[in-house]
């Protein structure tokens, strides 16, 4: 550059002349910034960056002490929901601190644009309050603890696991893969399927010819060896409780069977409890209940046989088999015409 500044040492901008005195100008502020402002502007930035560096290092400490720890599963969903927001929050602050801090280096008056900015600020407040209360309610959903990332949730009427959670919004994927992004400050009422445990409601259909003592003895024998079994006894926080006959639908009872589990992990262990459901069953030959299944309370041929045996003790003739296919043609008529 000093090379260039002598090569344009000639003509216009020799020195005295108006341009040259222009480039005087030019190489004395270049001096200044590579003498004071640069090494200022690259201190900032370092130290910004190791900033950035350490708080990402502490929120992801703070994750793996909690994964390490003995820690509730919903504790662990709780530091992991905070580290989140924490990484985000503080280094949206320190970005713009930065940034502020280079402007007044680089001799930005910030008065007027932090004036203005007040202005555009209240007109924007005006104009974003549900952006504002989008922050406060994260904020209290943070603070309240209501739900964190890893949650089986239903908000707004959708249902799903949180997967990311900011002050300003929640992303809920449900079952068939769909990302929902919902608002915080439309956020109303939590349902949380993940706090504390999970009760799960089987209710069972068994045909109504099987006694209810039967039954119950089979269910109740079936849930507490899938409750034992090593593979699915850290699942259950208590035995299985069976009520009893739940409702009676024609020819099925319903008896339900109550499990208290461990919330969000429910839906294998249902499924092989069910799968070894339909085993028994059909080992103890008892059939399931069918509303559709039609019973006849008496053997026809049976009845026809006592009623011959009760007319020829009368004494009376026996009545002749009846062939229906030799019926006039009106007896075959199913709209009663003529």
């Amino acid at each position: 550059m000093i090379l260039f500044a002598a090569m344009l040492r000639t003509g216009i901008f020799a020195e005295g002349r108006f341009l040259g005195k222009v480039l005087d100008e030019w190489i004395a502020d270049g001096q200044e910034f590579l003498h004071a402002k640069l090494p200022h502007l690259l201190t900032i930035l370092i130290v910004t960056l190791i900033l950035s560096r350490i708080i990402r290092m502490s929120t992801r400490r703070m994750v793996t002490v909690a994964e390490r720890g003995p820690a509730s599963p919903g504790h662990r969903s709780q530091v992991k929901t905070m580290a989140g927001v924490l990484q985000t929050t503080l280094n949206a602050v320190l970005w713009t601190l930065t940034a502020l801090q280079m402007l007044t280096i680089l001799g930005v008056n910030l008065g007027p644009l932090l004036a203005s900015a007040g202005v555009a600020g209240i007109a924007i407040g005006l104009a974003a309050q549900t952006i504002v209360k989008d922050i406060l309610n994260g904020a209290l959903i943070l603070l309240e603890d209501q739900f964190n990332v890893g949650d089986q949730v239903r908000l707004t009427g959708m249902s799903g696991v949180v997967e990311a959670m900011t002050l300003r919004r929640t992303e809920i994927r449900d079952s068939d893969g769909t990302l929902y992004v919902v608002p915080n400050s439309q956020i109303t009422t939590v349902a949380n399927l993940s706090r504390d445990f999970t009760l799960v409601n089987l209710p069972i259909s068994i045909d109504i010819s099987v006694p209810p003592e039967r039954a119950l003895g089979l269910l109740r024998k079936l849930a507490l060896e899938f409750r034992n079994d090593p593979e699915y006894r850290e699942l259950f926080l208590s035995d299985p409780v069976l009520p009893g006959v739940d409702a009676i639908r024609g020819p099925e009872v319903v008896y339900p069977v109550l499990f208290r589990v461990q919330p969000a992990r429910q839906v294998p262990a249902m499924r092989e409890f069910r799968r070894r459901l339909r085993i028994a069953l059909e080992a103890e030959g008892v059939l399931p209940g069918d509303p559709y299944r039609t019973f006849h309370g008496f053997d026809g041929a049976k009845a026809g046989q006592i009623a011959h045996s009760a007319r020829e003790a009368q004494g009376q003739a026996p009545q002749a088999a009846v062939d229906p296919t030799a019926l006039p043609p009106a007896a075959h008529d199913l709209f009663g015409s003529e």
